[in-house]
């Protein structure tokens, strides 16, 4: 049976791991991608520490769908050296176990020094095909966000990543909300590359570039509900991880401090609002269950054989 699971990315919703706990205890889900805690990253954490956010969440019921890595984002350079990468991809390894997870969200890094784009691909690729082996041995799967990157950058190169990179240790992470700030249309990517897709970040954003504004689920231009029903028509199974960016945007130093209203929960009941307004109308057999979505019944192929493409109404 397909289900979908409902979750998010903690420090989203608070610093500290109890107010993340506490933000999907309030939603009723029970899954939490983790990046840091206490501000600071998974991989840099002590050992000790990791024991006890496991425990704790053991403790809540919740489990771990995912880690971000530093790998590749918005702070390195294609042309950095790999030694930073492989301490992080070494610390995670033993960090997920503990956690109870083997995803890990990476990026395909910026080009900041201005290399000749043919250069940029073939360093990203490179690094990426070597990343990839190592989790796999590892017992890790890298998830490739649409982020900043050689290979978010458009769709030509998101598909070149996974025929050249893909396979047992590399798979996709869609943002549904990334295509506004870097100037692509998010669906589209999402339509053509949705068979290697592994996990969803919920966002939604109107504008785009330097005036991006983040806004809640369903408010926006990144059309959440038809990504929805693209993933629902393909009795696609796995987490819907809600990365809101209301008051946390690493990437502009931005950070949820504990004392504000983050809007994650509150962006949290827009999307199940959403789900159930726009979303399950047009996803036959599929039910709301707490924490998620089920699945009863086999999701009829397309007459055309176009398996998951939904039109373009709203």
């Amino acid at each position: 049976m397909s289900a979908v699971r409902f979750g998010g990315i903690g420090d989203e919703a608070a610093p500290d791991l109890a107010g993340q706990i506490d933000a999907l205890q309030q939603l009723g889900w029970d899954e939490l991608e983790l990046r840091t805690v206490d501000g600071v990253w998974i991989a840099d954490l002590p050992l000790p520490r990791i024991e006890e956010a496991a425990a704790a969440l053991r403790q809540h019921g919740i489990r771990t769908c995912g880690i971000a890595a530093r790998i590749g984002n918005w702070a390195s350079d294609v042309t950095d050296g790999p030694s930073a990468d492989d301490r992080e991809l070494d610390a995670l390894g033993t960090r997920a176990a503990l956690l109870g997870t083997h995803r890990v969200r990476v990026m395909s890094y910026p080009n900041r020094t201005g290399l000749p784009e043919a250069e940029w691909r073939l360093r990203v690729l490179r690094r990426m095909r070597r990343l990839a082996d190592r989790a796999h041995r590892g017992g890790l799967l890298l998830l490739h966000e649409n982020c900043q990157g050689w290979a978010g950058s458009s769709v030509d190169n998101t598909l070149d990543l996974m025929d050249s990179a893909g396979g047992p240790g590399l798979r996709l992470l869609h943002d549904t909300g990334n295509g506004i700030a870097y100037g692509y249309d998010g669906f589209e990517l999402l339509r053509r590359t949705v068979g290697h897709v592994e996990h969803l970040h919920v966002k939604d954003a109107v504008g785009g570039g330097a005036d991006t504004r983040y806004v809640l689920p369903g408010a926006g231009d990144a059309r959440l509900a038809d990504t929805l029903r693209l993933l629902t028509a393909r009795g696609w199974h796995g987490v819907w991880s809600l990365e809101p960016h209301l008051a946390t945007r690493p990437h502009e130093g931005l950070a949820a401090d504990g004392r504000t209203e983050s809007g994650f929960v509150a962006a949290g009941r827009a999307l199940t609002a959403l789900v159930e307004r726009e979303v399950l109308p047009h996803s036959p057999g599929w039910r709301l269950v707490p924490g998620g979505l089920v699945l009863d019944a086999p999701v009829p192929r397309p007459a055309d054989g176009r398996e998951g493409v939904v039109s373009d109404a709203g």
